[in-house]
């Protein structure tokens, strides 16, 4: 296994900066997902990790060894694509041994390897069928089953759920959590799906245009997201934003919004002095038909849906701003077309004119 480390790596097309000078480490036996929406330079930075993209500038190490100059085959790295890589006229066993009867390796350590492998992915059930003939989920095990019986490095999936329908995804979920918890292997999975990248993820590598904004594991990049794009790209629905009115008062700056039940007087960075937003997260926001408290503010319902789990999403307006809530079947059954908000302050975070978090001072 080893650690993977970017040393300001870029990649360039015409006047497009797909991968934009990116300084990063990936950490040793860790799941990293690099997840972002289509075209923000995440499979572009893992073919290059893998030796199949022109690197503009910029270096690239597997632990202290530097292997930019290196060719693919040279790097000892195993990928997984998005259409399962079987070979026709071959067993699964057959499948998965192919590569070690070409690194010459004795029978006794093929076979072991293979049954290891087999047993990791739990595909014993059909391991003596031809591959080619399967269902995409078991080929795509197959495929992965080929890769960790080589035991190289590191392992690269791009994408590979892309094209497995939606009622196998959830059962090759579960397999490969187990798998990369077993392998405590260097793995970097390419997704543009969320719900991916929070369960195989040990950390996440948040990709927008051609960088990596944040890199966190899960629970940190949901929680505390660092930009206005993480709190925007994560969740379902993402964070809500709205843009107060800020007017200096003196060395002070006044922070006015009809979302709070009184202004805000506090110092502020010179990047949120002109502008700035607040984001919440719908599912943090207090919700009932009577006042919660001295500090709770009405709105007024306009749409109202069940979502996943039974909880209810609620759309409301307060003044200008759209407000989307998420809260538990029981209260959310019984809101009035008038209700009251309550916004926990230590659930809000602010940001500059650049989308950047920046801590409050409420004192």
């Amino acid at each position: 296994m080893a650690e993977i480390r970017t040393v300001n790596l870029t990649k360039v097309y015409g006047s497009l900066r797909a991968v934009d000078n990116l300084t990063y480490t990936f950490h040793d036996g860790k799941v990293t997902c690099l997840l972002g929406p289509s075209g923000c330079g995440k499979t572009t930075l893992l073919r290059m990790i893998a030796g199949l993209e022109f690197i503009t500038s910029g270096k690239i190490y597997f632990g202290n060894k530097e292997v930019t100059p290196l060719p693919t085959s040279a790097r000892n790295i195993g990928m997984v694509f998005q259409y399962p890589v079987v070979y026709r006229g071959l067993t699964v066993e057959e499948n998965i041994a192919l590569p070690l009867i070409k690194e010459k390796l004795d029978k006794k350590d093929i076979d072991e390897r293979v049954d290891e492998a087999i047993k990791l992915l739990a595909i014993e059930d059909v391991r003596k069928k031809e591959a080619w003939a399967l269902p995409s989920v078991l080929r795509q095990k197959v495929a992965v089953a080929r890769e960790v019986a080589r035991r190289p490095d590191i392992i690269l999936f791009d994408e590979p759920l892309t094209n497995v329908d939606a009622s196998s995804k959830a059962l090759f979920k579960r397999s490969f959590k187990e798998l990369t918890q077993k392998l405590n292997q260097t793995i970097i999975y390419v997704t543009h799906d969320q719900t991916e990248a929070m369960t195989f993820g040990d950390y996440i590598a948040l990709t927008y245009k051609g960088k990596i904004v944040q890199y966190d594991s899960p629970r940190v990049l949901y929680g505390q997201p660092k930009e206005v794009f993480g709190g925007w790209f994560l969740g379902n629905p993402g964070m809500n934003f709205f843009e107060p009115k800020v007017e200096q008062l003196g060395n002070k700056y006044k922070i006015t919004t009809d979302i709070f039940e009184k202004d805000i007087v506090t110092d502020l960075p010179d990047s949120a002095k002109k502008k700035m937003s607040f984001g919440i997260r719908p599912e943090h926001i207090m919700v009932r038909n009577e006042p919660i408290g001295e500090h709770s503010i009405k709105v007024k319902l306009k749409q109202k849906w069940i979502t996943v789990g039974g909880q209810y999403l609620l759309t409301a307006q307060v003044g200008d701003i759209i407000l989307r809530i998420k809260t538990l079947p029981e209260i959310g059954r019984d809101i009035k077309d008038e209700f009251f908000c309550y916004i926990p302050m230590d659930k809000v975070f602010a940001y500059d004119s650049e989308g950047i978090n920046f801590k409050l001072n409420l004192n």
